[in-house]
């Protein structure tokens, strides 16, 4: 008995394959002694591998056939086990090798099941999703918190819809804690022995990722460059339109990059030149090459020069000033040169008309000179003039100051021997009498008030008025001007009304400048009224800590362009010798002073026809 390969074998001259004979057990040959049983693997191979010869006279007994039965039966189990430990093997080889391949790869790769739970992973998968217990804290952190972002990305509807999924991943270096960035590919596989799991490659593009942004940060800073460089182009275009003198660029080789409108016109042709603005243009063209010639071959970095051209429009002589500069590369090499050319002309004429202006400054100075010689002799004549004023000013204080006393004098004992007549001291006196006495006596007092007041201006003018400060209440002062004045307000048959609140609190001034402004304020209008009345109010002012006091009339008013005029010394509205009002002129000018020395100011409101208010603002408190 014999296993051999499945052939074709001749026995006897018969040739027989055991091809043919693949689904029988065994076959006899046609006088053969041998028999032949093709061999296989059930389930396993459907081809015969190979042919067990069996030696034995025709015909075969029971025995054999039985035997055979066994035989074949013990033989294919143990063909069939070393079938499967040689699969066995295989698959382990293949395993090995893919094990192999996987951990080769740099690329982390992993094949998880449905429920997440690792299943296979190369070396570098091992490193991000696993870690011991001996193993620190924090790469132990680092691998829980990847194995959850992990499953959170492996159990999107992506991989159950489609059965794949490509995204991005961001996980944590399990060694430093660094962020690393990978790129996830998963498909969903079928095993019979793992079942259904999903096999995962990532790919880390934390350096593409970079490199990436770094690209398109450089692309947005080269757009960005080109942009300003776009602006910075259109703004020097801009800045050199704009600036009225030619300028010309010109490259290495001396030929024209750039120009400006005012350079245009000078050195290029218009469209329907005359002959002659054809030649100018060349000519001007020629003298400036010469000029830039020499620039190109001179060692220094500017050059500044005359040229002689000509404006294409006149024909006139262009004398122009070239200030030409070099722009030279990193490297040192030139790379253009700017040339500026500053019209003469202007220059020149301005030279001329200076020169003008300094013969007519120097001319102007002379008789500055002597101007300023005639003023000094009339400023000093006019400082002894303002001397000579100030003592004549003394002099007519000092002189109404001695005349108002030789006058009072007098007109006291008059008026003291007046009233001791009217008293009938000297005796009895008629009506007659009585009467011319009475105008002796208003007269005289009525020249007294006069006198009074030429003493007062002189006084104030002379420095000679002291303060007397003192407390008092002001609706007290209020009522005692009002009983001065009584007689006067009885035959004027005006209503007079006070508006002062008694609890207005007290000031401190001088009470007796106040006194008087009130008196000649109240007199004026009961002078100036006719019909209606008078107020005098008195009000407290928190803000300024002051106090007014107005004294209000309906009588004639004054006109807007009078209103400044009547506080002026010996000034009246009606100066004609038939006026119809008395007085001096002098009483709102003094207490208009008088409200000054006292640190308070007198202010009037009124219209022509409607009345005046007269209101003096003082201090509650004045300052020594």
């Amino acid at each position: 008995m014999a296993i051999v390969n499945e052939r074709r074998y001749t026995f006897y001259g018969a040739s027989h394959s055991s091809t043919e004979h693949r689904r029988r057990p065994w076959t006899p040959f046609e006088d053969s002694p041998f028999h032949v049983v093709p061999l296989g693997v059930p389930g396993v191979a459907e081809e015969a591998f190979g042919l067990l010869l069996i030696a034995g006279t025709a015909p075969l007994s029971h025995e054999f056939h039985w035997f055979n039965s066994v035989f074949s039966q013990k033989l294919d189990e143990i063909l069939r086990q070393q079938a499967l430990a040689e699969g066995d093997r295989k698959q382990s080889r293949e395993r090995s090798l893919l094990h192999g391949i996987i951990n080769a790869v740099t690329d982390p790769i992993l094949l998880t099941d449905t429920e997440g739970r690792l299943l296979i992973a190369n070396a570098r998968a091992l490193a991000l999703f696993t870690a011991s217990e001996e193993e620190s804290e924090g790469r132990r952190g680092a691998v829980r918190m990847n194995n959850m972002l992990l499953s959170s990305a492996l159990s999107s509807k992506a991989i159950e819809e489609t059965g794949a999924a490509r995204r991005e991943l961001l996980l944590v270096n399990p060694l430093d804690g660094s962020d690393l960035l990978f790129e996830l590919l998963s498909t969903v596989t079928e095993d019979r022995r793992h079942g259904t799991g999903v096999v995962s490659i990532l790919r880390n593009v934390s350096d593409l990722r970079r490199a990436s942004e770094e690209i398109e940060e450089n692309n947005r800073k080269l757009r960005l460059a080109e942009i300003q460089a776009h602006a910075e182009s259109d703004r020097l275009n801009l800045i050199i339109d704009s600036v009225a003198d030619p300028i010309v660029v010109t490259d290495a080789s001396g030929g024209t990059s750039l120009m400006n409108a005012p350079a245009e016109r000078l050195f290029t042709t218009p469209a329907r030149a005359s002959a002659p603005e054809l030649r100018w243009v060349q000519a001007n063209d020629a003298h400036f090459t010469s000029f830039i010639a020499g620039m190109l071959v001179s060692a220094d970095q500017r050059r500044v020069g005359e040229i002689g051209l000509i404006d294409p429009k006149t024909g006139e002589q262009m004398p122009v000033e070239a200030i030409a500069g070099k722009i030279l590369s990193e490297h040192g090499e030139l790379t253009a040169v700017v040339t500026i050319l500053h019209d003469q002309r202007e220059a020149m004429e301005k030279a001329k008309l200076y020169e003008q202006l300094k013969q007519a400054s120097e001319e102007l100075a002379r008789k500055i000179q002597a101007a300023t010689a005639d003023i000094a002799q009339q400023n000093e004549l006019l400082r002894r003039q303002a001397i000579e004023l100030e003592q004549a000013s003394a002099l007519k204080s000092q002189f109404l100051a001695n005349m108002s006393h030789e006058f009072r004098t007098p007109l006291n004992a008059i008026l003291g021997y007046t009233s001791m007549l009217l008293q009938g001291v000297a005796g009895s006196v008629g009506p007659p009498v009585k009467r011319q006495l009475g105008r002796i006596e208003s007269n005289g007092r009525h020249l007294l008030t006069i006198i009074n007041e030429i003493l007062d201006i002189s006084r104030i003018e002379a420095g000679r008025m002291p303060l007397q400060i003192s407390t008092f209440k002001v609706p007290e002062l209020v009522a005692e001007v009002k009983s001065e004045l009584e007689p006067i307000i009885l035959r004027s048959k005006l209503t007079i009304t006070v508006d002062v609140p008694k609890e207005l609190r007290p000031i401190s001034t001088d009470r007796q400048k106040v006194k008087q402004i009130l008196l000649n304020l109240l007199s004026n209008a009961l002078k100036f009224t006719h019909h209606g009345g008078v107020t005098i109010s008195a009000r407290r002012i928190q803000k300024e800590r002051a106090v007014t006091l107005s004294v209000s009339d309906t009588g004639i008013g004054i006109a807007p362009v009078d209103q400044e005029r009547i506080f002026e010394d010996f000034r009246q509205l009606d100066n004609s010798p038939t006026r119809a009002y008395g007085g001096t002129g002098l009483g709102l000018s003094i207490c208009r002073r008088l409200a000054q020395m006292i640190g308070g100011r007198l202010e009037v409101q009124s219209d022509r026809g409607r009345g005046s208010t007269f209101t003096v603002t003082l201090p509650i408190k004045i300052r020594r």
